[in-house]
């Protein structure tokens, strides 16, 4: 009986320290070990780039209203006003450029709605079966990503990952989760593994 009761209160104990390390990673973004070497990768809202495609709405104006192509030099090119800066906004403060240079001369108080269409590719690279370009989708993980490119190779790393944001100068390296999120632009390599 008493061996009975020790086993229960034990279970108890694990099950308690470990909803308290998931609780940990969750909150922080850091393993609960506080290390702060295996930080969770956070994408930031998503803001337009080269290569992707938008759909614009101007309610009551279907002459307005169309897909659009975010060019080499940042801008959509959008009928009545010519071209207007995409990249690097988010679809709501792109939103708000469109209606500002419609409502500049144009139209009295405009509605205008945006949404991405298309994303632009992410690319990975590695010890990955088949290398390349893809299409991005949404909520798109490291583990989606190596799934498209016909998975690991034999002498993979699958524990972790280095992603190069299309923005920024170099690669930073993650710990390769079924929940490492992929950004559009991304560039991830997966690297051989050592042993």
């Amino acid at each position: 009986m008493f061996r009975a009761l020790w086993i229960i209160f034990a279970a108890v104990i694990a099950a308690v320290m470990l909803s308290s390390c998931a609780q940990g990673v969750m909150a922080s973004g850091v393993p609960a070990g506080g290390q702060g070497e295996d930080v969770t990768r956070i994408i930031d809202e998503y803001r337009l780039g080269v290569a992707d495609k938008v759909r614009v709405n101007v309610f009551g104006e279907a002459a307005l209203t169309g897909e659009f192509l975010v060019g080499g030099n940042g801008k959509v090119s959008l009928p009545l006003i010519g071209e207007t800066q995409a990249s690097g906004l988010t679809i709501s403060e792109f939103q708000n450029e469109v209606a500002e240079a419609l409502r500049d001369g144009f139209i009295t108080e405009p509605r205008v709605s945006a949404e991405v269409l298309n994303y632009r590719p992410f690319y990975i690279l590695g010890e990955v079966t088949t290398p390349g370009e893809y299409p991005y989708t949404n909520s798109l993980t490291v583990l989606n990503a190596v799934a498209t490119a016909g998975g690991f190779t034999y002498r993979a790393d699958n524990r972790r990952v280095f992603i190069k944001r299309a923005d920024a100068d170099s690669e930073e390296e993650f710990q390769l989760t079924t929940s490492t999120r992929v950004a559009p632009g991304d560039t991830i390599r997966i690297r051989e593994r050592l042993f």
